[in-house]
């Protein structure tokens, strides 16, 4: 593909009403307004259901979609609920933030009352997706519904007999909990009917869809508990050693994520089945899946379960090139963008350049003065063509916050690469965003925060951190025709320009 440009937003960021951002007349709006601005990929990031910390990449599955991206404005329109009923809800008190504990409190009742007013089970497009997605809607509809009976509690602190799948237990709850089976089950069939409308919209109009797909899925989560036989956990299905990473610059203990590690060996052994089956399904969710912690499939970073840092881990090796190359033989070739960001070794490269994925190059990290010489992989005159450049990820500061927390002579290195000493701070995303999109990279993904030039209070999501991610929100009027203009000049200048999406040429 030609050089091209795209912006990176969660479906969560987007304004609108109801406390969240959802598949509602705004994310067509947004669809339209990148078009407008020559853009070609809209980046979403992970659509599963989030669990502890609001983050997506912590789910209670790898295939189920957010029940809080149901735009409750089509379930007015198809009768099954009042607009009344929406409107006297409390889903947060601000625009611009994200309130969890309203959203769980008010959406999730109104989804309910939705639901008992559906007559679903007489659906037969409902029917048809419930045969389709049997092989993990089964398992996930069940899970919910048993965290519900049980009071939230974690699937390892249910009672034995149900924690490891006995028959009779399972009939049992399937019986005792049709209903509310039947709920979660509605809840993924207006999740995915929804989405598929407007991936099909976006698509229409020329925008890609980049999706990401967690290396990891979370201990509490349907996957684990169904599937107990992929992970490294002991006869009780309790983990043996979980993940993380180690100590560095930025955490003097490492990060202690604590999702059960693969028995890759056992994949091996069946030919990778179940992630075959995992990437088949993101491939045919998206239109390019970036592979979160690519590193992770060269080596894992391993840590025995009960510690409380990540000081005592060791790396181990993961399965490399083979799985990729099962993929292809099974799957094809699809677009995948690999996260190699972290601590990168030699193996770490080699397997993205065996796997042909392009790699990605964050303009952060290329201006530390501790590591300014020739070989920094993220100085933009080191890249290559087969590369995706972002300004900064959902992990990362914003363009201004970052540029105003590093040091003085960090700062200098960074205004004498571009050239530029006379930009004031409050604006200096601009002259970075135009080192990205001059880049010889084929893809630029800039995050909707830096387009709008905030300050670090915006950002997404801050690692290691809990309570205060995954919250931003733009307002409507961000969304200005003086900003999609501008966009639309930086990806003409600088050869990224989706021609079919500009309208205007023809006008």
């Amino acid at each position: 593909m030609q050089r091209a440009a795209g912006v990176l937003m969660p479906i969560s960021s987007l304004p609108g009403n109801y406390g969240i951002g959802c598949f509602s007349k705004e994310a067509y709006a947004f669809v339209d307004w990148i078009r407008d601005a020559g853009q070609t990929f809209w980046q979403i990031l992970p659509i599963h259901p989030t669990s502890y910390g609001d983050s997506p990449y912590q789910s209670f599955s790898t295939f189920a979609g957010n029940p809080y991206f149901i735009d409750l404005e089509a379930l007015i329109d198809e009768g099954v609920l009042a607009r009344e009923e929406c409107a006297g809800r409390n889903f947060g008190s601000r625009e611009d933030d994200i309130d969890y504990e309203a959203l769980y409190k008010n959406r999730y009742s109104l989804l309910r009352l939705a639901y008992q007013r559906s007559n679903i089970s007489e659906n037969p497009e409902y029917q048809k997706f419930l045969w389709e997605n049997r092989w993990w809607l089964e398992d996930y509809a069940l899970f919910m519904a048993l965290k519900d009976f049980f009071g939230g509690k974690c699937w390892y602190e249910w009672p034995e007999d149900i924690r490891l799948r006995w028959g009779f237990a399972m009939d049992y709850y399937r019986r005792e909990l049709y209903f509310d089976i039947e709920f979660q089950m509605y809840l993924q069939f207006q999740f995915f009917r929804q989405y598929w409308q407007l991936k099909q919209y976006a698509n229409e109009q020329n925008i890609q869809i980049i999706g990401d797909i967690p290396i990891y899925v979370a201990m509490d989560s349907a996957d684990t508990w169904a599937h107990p036989e992929l992970f490294q956990l002991d006869e009780n299905n309790m983990p043996t050693t979980v993940a993380g990473c180690p100590p560095d610059g930025f955490s003097a203990t490492g990060q202690l994520w604590g999702n059960p590690l693969y028995r890759w060996d056992y994949h091996a052994q069946t030919g990778y089945s179940w992630w075959l089956s995992r990437l088949s399904y993101v491939f045919r969710l998206y239109d390019v899946t970036r592979i979160d912690h690519f590193r992770g499939f060269d080596e894992y970073y391993s840590i025995p379960y009960g510690e409380t840092t990540a000081q005592n881990g060791h790396w181990e090796k993961g399965p490399g090139i083979d799985l990729f190359r099962c993929a292809e033989r099974s799957l094809g070739w699809h677009e995948v963008i690999a996260e190699d960001l972290g601590y990168v070794t030699d193996s770490v490269r080699q397997l993205v350049r065996d796997s042909g994925f392009p790699g990605m190059k964050v303009l952060e990290f290329a201006f530390d003065s501790r590591d300014s010489g020739s070989a920094n992989d993220y100085l933009p005159h080191n890249y290559t063509t087969n590369a995706v450049v972002y300004t900064g990820t959902h992990d990362n500061e914003t363009l201004v916050g970052w540029f105003d927390t590093i040091c003085c002579k960090d700062r200098c290195l960074a205004r004498h690469y571009i050239c530029d000493f006379y930009t004031p701070e409050e604006e200096i995303h601009l002259p970075f965003i135009s080192l990205a999109m001059s880049s010889v990279a084929k893809y630029c993904i800039v995050p909707i925060q830096d387009w709008l030039g905030l300050d670090n209070s915006c950002r997404t999501n801050t690692p290691s951190t809990i309570g205060c991610n995954w919250r931003w929100r733009a307002a409507k009027a961000q969304l200005s025709v003086e900003l999609r203009d501008k966009m639309l000049r930086y990806v003409r200048r600088y050869g990224r320009m989706n021609w079919s999406n500009d309208r205007r040429l023809t006008d």
